[in-house]
C-alpha cells in the first residue's frame, strides 16, 4: 500500500483556507496508507505519529479534551512537533456542555445528578481556555459539543438558546469558538440568531439522529460566523457503536456515502464564494476510513474544477 494520492492535493486547498483534517489520528490501520514511517511499537507510534500527520493534513481535531480538562504539557508538545501552519481543533470539556450526567458507568456516582458547570462562564476560563492558550497561532476552532437534551433536562430549545447566549457573552472574544447541537429541533432562526449575534460558528454535523450536513445548509442564515466548521461523524441513522464493528480498523471505505461527499464538496464552495475559511473533520465512523473519505472528496473537488487535476499519479 503506498500513502494516498489525493492527499497532495491539502496544502493547494489550505492556501485557498480549506482545511481538510481528520477527528483524532492515532490508528493503526492508517499504516500505509498515511503513515509509512518505522515505528518500534504502538506505544511509540500513539507518541510520534502527529508529527507524521501534520506533513500531510493541515489540521486535526482533538478529542480528549472533552473528557477531562486540558494538559498544557501535553499541548505544549503538540506545538513542538507541527509545523507553524498546522492548527489545532479542541472539543471543550464536557463539564461545560453537559447538563445532567448520563447513567453511563464512566460516570459513577455522577450518572444522573445535574452538573453545577454547566454553561460556567468562569470554569470554562480557568480550566479550559486557560490551559489551551499554549496552542497560541495553532489553536484552531474550539467546539463546544453538546450532546442530545432528552425531555426533562432542557424544557425546550428556547431555554438552551437562552443559557447559551448569556455564556457566550460572558467569555472572552476573539476566539474561533463553534457549537455544535445533536437536537435537530434546535435548529432555529433564534439559535443562529444567538451564535450570529456573538460571532460563533454553527458547527454543520454528519451525525445519527441530525440531518444531512447539506440540509443544515438550507437553514436560512445557518453560516453563523467568520469560518464554517464542519464534522462528518456518523451517518444518519447510524450508531456509534454500529459503526465501531463494521468499520474497524480503519483501513478503507466499508460504506461509501455519496450524498456526504456531495454535502462536504458543497461546503467548499459556499466557502469560496462567501470568503470564509471552512474546517472540515471527518471520522473513520463516517464510511470506514477518514483519510479515504478525504480522498474522495478531493477527487471531486478536480472534477468540479476547485483543484487541477493530477498528471503522472
Amino acid at each position: 500500500m503506498k500513502r494516498l494520492p489525493e492527499l497532495q492535493h491539502l496544502p493547494a486547498l489550505q492556501q485557498q483556507g480549506i482545511f481538510f483534517g481528520t477527528s483524532s489520528w492515532k490508528y493503526e490501520g492508517w499504516k500505509g496508507i498515511v503513515y509509512c514511517r518505522d515505528y518500534k511499537n504502538k506505544r511509540d507510534f500513539e507518541a510520534r505519529c502527529l508529527e507524521e500527520y501534520a506533513t500531510i493534513f493541515p489540521t486535526v481535531g482533538i478529542d480528549f479534551t472533552f473528557y477531562t480538562w486540558p494538559d498544557p504539557r501535553v499541548l505544549q508538545r503538540y506545538y513542538e512537533t507541527t509545523p507553524a501552519s498546522f492548527t489545532m481543533a479542541l472539543k471543550v470539556t464536557e463539564q461545560i456542555t453537559v447538563k445532567r450526567w448520563p447513567t453511563h458507568k464512566r460516570y459513577g456516582k455522577l450518572g444522573g445528578q445535574e452538573n453545577p458547570l454547566f454553561l460556567d462562564p468562569e470554569a470554562f476560563k480557568t480550566q479550559f481556555l486557560a490551559r489551551v492558550e499554549v496552542l497560541r497561532e495553532k489553536l484552531g476552532p474550539i467546539i463546544f459539543e453538546f450532546g442530545t437534551f432528552f425531555p426533562g433536562v432542557i424544557r425546550r430549545g428556547a431555554e438552551f438558546v437562552e443559557r447559551l447566549d448569556r455564556f457566550l457573552a460572558a467569555i472572552p472574544q476573539g476566539y474561533p469558538y463553534a457549537v455544535e447541537v445533536r437536537n435537530r429541533s434546535f435548529l432555529h432562526p433564534d439559535y443562529f440568531a444567538c451564535l450570529r449575534r456573538h460571532r460563533v460558528a454553527h458547527l454543520f454535523n454528519s451525525w445519527t439522529r441530525m440531518p444531512r450536513i447539506g440540509e443544515q445548509l438550507c437553514h436560512p442564515d445557518s453560516i453563523t460566523g467568520d469560518f464554517l466548521v464542519v464534522r462528518a461523524l456518523l451517518l444518519p441513522g447510524r450508531r456509534y457503536e454500529e459503526a465501531v464493528q463494521a468499520f474497524a480498523p480503519y483501513d478503507r471505505i466499508k460504506e461509501p456515502s455519496p450524498e456526504l461527499r456531495a454535502d462536504l464538496v458543497t461546503v467548499v464552495e459556499r466557502a469560496r464564494a462567501e470568503g470564509k475559511r471552512a474546517f472540515i473533520y471527518v471520522n473513520n465512523r463516517a464510511e470506514g476510513s477518514s483519510p479515504h473519505t478525504i480522498a474522495a472528496v478531493v477527487s471531486l473537488l478536480e472534477q468540479r474544477g476547485i483543484l487541477p487535476v493530477r498528471t503522472g499519479v
